[in-house]
């Protein structure tokens, strides 16, 4: 397997904060890799690192084989970058920043004109192409920038959570993109905080916590590693759940207690029975609560993210017994359908 992206024992130190610390990755070329963590995990710090705009304090780090330190203008040549924040010139034209970029690709004027332009519909940009940067939305700024980093056509993509900011019609625009590109060949390293998104995209995903990776593998190995299923209840009065924790107790898998998302009522739990789900509703009609919505699924990766991590993907302290999927996260079926 020929590596686009490796990483070894790549660290980043601020002060006395480590940013990094000792990260190892290997990201083999012609796929989507995934990189998830909670915020100041050290996702965007390595992205920095791997696009030469930040110098790793210890470690070795290449793109194609070329290291990040000792070779940075050829990997430079080799990468597409698109970060968090739009970089663009705002006083340039949708069109002459694309146009900008792909002449700093080194492409022929005639051939930069024909690939910022047919970006620029792929991105459905077309209508304001010769508007000033600077009168764009949030959101077609957005979709401007990750037009820069694929003018150029770059072997090795590095996109660092690229669909923040974007309606949903972007982002399903956006993976159409993302699975042409792979299926072109494109090695892509996508940061992100919406799971569904490295659910749908991403052969591997690498899980990043306090700078180390943590856990890596396919989606699947990693559902199949946070083991239990998970049981979602949600009753008709949201009001009356929290008297229901005591109730499910001994249904819940070795050290799993119910957590309850306060505002929509709906309890989750970690389970080991397959009766479970049943016996959950034996005791509930005992009690006449009367059930809205009753579910029992595999793991998705919002669960293995916080068996892992102990948070959400959004950062948000919850507890690692819980196991549930934490509030505002879509569940498989939801992932699925979105």
């Amino acid at each position: 397997m020929e590596m686009a992206i490796e990483a070894a024992d790549v660290g980043v130190t601020y002060g006395k904060t480590k940013a990094l610390d000792g990260l190892h990755l290997r990201v083999e070329a012609g796929t989507v890799c995934g990189l998830l963590g909670p915020n100041g995990a050290g996702k965007t710090t390595l992205v920095r690192v791997l696009a030469t705009l930040l110098r790793p304090s210890r470690g070795q780090a290449r793109v194609l084989g070329r290291d990040v330190v000792r070779e940075p203008m050829a990997v430079r040549a080799t990468i597409g970058l698109a970060g968090q924040y739009a970089a663009l010139d705002e006083e340039l034209t949708g069109r002459e920043n694309l146009e900008m970029v792909a002449l700093l690709y080194r492409l022929p004027r005639a051939e930069a004109r024909r690939r910022a332009g047919e970006v620029l519909e792929r991105f459905s940009l077309g209508a304001v192409a010769d508007r000033r940067a600077g009168t764009y939305s949030g959101g077609m700024r957005r979709r401007l920038d990750l037009a820069a980093g694929l003018t150029g056509r770059p072997p090795v993509l590095l996109l660092d959570e690229p669909t923040t900011g974007l309606d949903p019609r972007s982002r399903q625009e956006l993976w159409a993109i993302l699975a042409e590109l792979r299926g072109a060949g494109t090695t892509v390293l996508l940061t992100t905080q919406y799971l569904e998104e490295a659910d749908r995209l991403a052969q591997r995903i690498a899980v990043v916590d306090t700078g180390r990776v943590i856990a890596e593998g396919t989606p699947a190995q990693l559902k199949a590693g946070a083991g239990s299923d998970v049981l979602r209840i949600r009753l008709a009065d949201p009001a009356a759940a929290s008297s229901v924790p005591p109730v499910l107790a001994g249904l819940g898998a070795a050290g799993a207690t119910p957590a309850l998302d306060g505002p929509s009522g709906e309890l989750t739990l970690r389970v080991a029975r397959p009766d479970a789900a049943a016996e959950a509703l034996r005791r509930l009609d005992a009690l006449g609560l009367r059930v809205a919505a009753i579910q029992l699924t595999q793991p998705s990766l919002d669960d293995v993210f916080l068996s892992l991590t102990g948070r959400a993907a959004d950062g948000t302290a919850t507890g690692r017994a819980a196991g549930g999927t934490p509030s505002g996260h879509p569940t498989d079926e939801q992932e699925i359908s979105a």
